[in-house]
C-alpha cells in the first residue's frame, strides 16, 4: 500500500510538471518560434529526467536505453540559427514578409509557415572533372617533398657508396645512381620510394648472358650470368669469382653479403646524424631496403645490385631474391625500357598516358582490396592501351581510365597479363585465386560506380 502510495504521488507530481511544461511550450512558441520551443523543451525534460533519477532509483538497462533515446532525440534537432530575442514579451510577433518570388496572399492564408533552411544543390561532377580533381589532391606531389627526397637519396648514394669502397675494395662497383619513377614523374601520392642502382664491372669476355628459359630454373623472367674463358682465364682472374656457383654469377650469395654489411657494419647512426635524418636498414623484407624518416617525409631506399649493358639491347639485371632453381638467377628489369616507351609515346601525340598510370597507381594506392596490382601490372596495361591509335588529349582521360578497368577486369578473368616487352611472362601468375577474385570484384564495382575509386 505504501509502495502504491508513493507511485501514486510521483505520477501526481508528473502530471502537474507535465502541465506545467505544456504551459511553458505553449507560450514559448509565441515568444521564441518553433526552433527556441523545441530547444527549451529539451533543456526542460533533461531537469524532469534529472529530477527523476534523483528521487527514484534506476535500473542499469533503463538507464543505457534512455540515454541513447536522447542522445538520438538530440541528434535529430535541427541547427537553427539563433533569433534576436524580442524586445519585449508584450509585443505581438510581426508575420514574415513574402518573398517578392511567392504569390500574393501567400503570407495571409499561413502567417505561421516558417521558411525552411535549404541546403545547396550537390554538385553533379562529370567523370572527368572528378579524375581532374583526384589527379590534383591524391596525385601531384609537392615539388619541395620531391626536391627533399631526391637530395636524400644522393646524400644516402655517396656515403653507402664511400663504404663500399673502403669495405670491398677488390670488388669494382660503378657510380651509385639513385632513379626510379620519381626521377621519371611516374610517382603518385608521396615521394616515399627511390631505387638506387648498385651496379657491378664485370671485365668484357669474360662473362656471357644466358636466357632464364634455357637453365634448369626455365624461368623466363631470369638470365643466367655464365663466367667463361676459364681455359685463359681461369678461376681467381676475376675479383667476382668469389660468388661463382656451377660456373655462374650467383646472385644470391651476392645479397646476402651485402645485406649482412648493410646491418652490421655500416655506422647509419652516425650518416643519419650528418644528413639529418634517421636510417635504418629493413631487416623485414628479403630485399635490400634502407629505411629514412625525416621530419618532412619518410623515404624507403631500394639498393638493387645491377648487372647493366651486358649485351647489345642494353638490358638491366637485378640481384632479386627469388625462390626454388632461380636462386641464383638475375631477374630482368623492364622498367627502364617501358619508362622510356611511355615517356616517346606521350612526346609523339602530346598524350596524356603516363597521368593515366599516374591516376591508377593512386587509385590502387588507396583502395585495400587493388593493393595486389602493383606499377608493374598497371603500367603493362596502359602500354597496351598506349599503342592504339585513339584520342590520348585530357579531355578524353576519362574514357581511357573506364577502358584500363575493363582491360584489367578481362585479364583477371583469363588469369593472364602478358608482359609487353616480354609476352612469355604472365604477371598473373603470382596471385592465388582468391585474390584475383577479390580485385576483379573491386574493379567490377568501380567500373558500375567509377566515382567509388576515387
Amino acid at each position: 500500500m505504501a509502495e502504491f502510495s508513493q507511485k501514486r504521488g510521483k505520477r501526481r507530481g508528473d502530471e502537474g510538471l507535465g502541465s506545467m511544461v505544456d504551459f511553458l511550450l505553449a507560450n514559448a512558441r509565441l515568444v521564441l518560434g518553433v526552433g527556441g520551443a523545441a530547444v527549451l523543451g529539451i533543456a526542460t525534460l533533461a531537469v524532469k529526467r534529472f529530477i527523476d533519477r534523483a528521487t527514484s532509483p534506476r535500473d542499469e538497462d533503463d538507464t543505457k536505453g534512455d540515454s541513447w533515446k536522447e542522445l538520438s532525440l538530440l541528434k535529430a534537432t535541427p541547427h537553427l540559427q539563433p533569433r534576436p530575442p524580442p524586445a519585449a514579451l508584450s509585443q505581438p510577433v510581426l508575420p514574415l514578409a513574402p518573398s517578392p518570388s511567392a504569390p500574393e496572399g501567400s503570407a495571409e492564408t499561413d502567417p505561421e509557415v516558417t521558411p525552411q533552411l535549404s541546403s545547396p544543390a550537390p554538385l553533379c561532377l562529370t567523370l572527368q572533372e572528378r579524375l581532374l580533381a583526384f589527379e590534383r589532391d591524391r596525385v601531384t606531389i609537392p615539388a619541395a617533398q620531391v626536391a627533399l627526397a631526391k637530395q636524400l637519396a644522393g646524400d644516402i648514394a655517396l656515403e653507402l657508396q664511400a663504404y663500399f669502397r673502403s669495405k670491398f675494395p677488390e670488388l669494382p662497383f660503378g657510380a651509385f645512381v639513385p632513379g626510379g619513377p620519381l626521377y621519371d614523374g611516374l610517382q603518385a601520392g608521396a615521394a616515399d620510394h627511390v631505387r638506387l642502382l648498385v651496379p657491378l664491372v664485370l671485365e668484357p669476355g669474360l662473362w656471357s648472358l644466358v636466357p632464364g628459359v634455357d637453365t634448369v630454373a626455365r624461368d623466363p623472367r631470369c638470365w643466367a650470368v655464365r663466367r667463361t674463358q676459364l681455359e685463359f682465364c681461369p678461376r681467381g682472374s676475376s675479383p667476382w669469382d668469389r660468388f661463382l656457383v656451377g660456373g655462374y654469377l650467383s646472385s644470391r650469395i651476392l645479397l646476402e653479403l651485402l645485406r649482412k654489411a648493410l646491418a652490421a657494419s655500416v655506422n647509419w647512426p652516425a650518416i643519419g646524424s650528418l644528413l639529418g635524418c634517421l636510417i635504418w636498414p629493413s631487416m623485414v623484407s628479403e630485399e635490400l631496403l634502407l629505411e629514412v624518416q625525416h621530419e618532412r617525409l619518410e623515404l624507403t631506399v631500394a639498393v638493387l645490385v645491377a648487372v647493366p649493358g651486358a649485351n647489345a639491347d642494353d638490358r638491366l639485371l637485378l640481384a632479386w631474391p627469388l625462390e626454388g632453381l632461380a636462386g641464383n638467377l638475375w631477374l630482368q628489369d623492364l622498367y627502364p625500357v617501358e619508362a622510356a616507351r611511355l615517356r616517346a609515346l606521350d612526346d609523339h601525340d602530346a598524350g596524356t598516358r603516363r597521368r593515366l598510370l599516374l591516376l591508377l597507381c593512386a587509385v590502387c594506392r588507396g583502395c585495400s582490396a587493388l593493393g595486389q596490382l602493383g606499377r608493374g601490372h598497371l603500367t603493362q596495361v596502359v602500354l597496351r592501351l598506349g599503342e592504339d591509335n585513339v584520342d590520348w588529349t585530357e579531355e578524353a582521360l576519362g574514357e581511357r581510365f573506364l577502358q584500363a578497368l575493363e582491360l584489367l577486369i578481362g585479364s583477371l578473368e583469363q588469369a593472364s597479363l602478358p608482359c609487353h616487352f616480354n609476352p612469355s611472362v604472365n604477371l598473373f601468375s603470382s596471385l592465388r585465386e582468391e585474390e584475383i577474385d577479390d580485385i576483379g570484384y573491386a574493379l567490377y564495382s568501380g567500373l558500375q560506380e567509377p566515382e567509388g575509386l576515387l
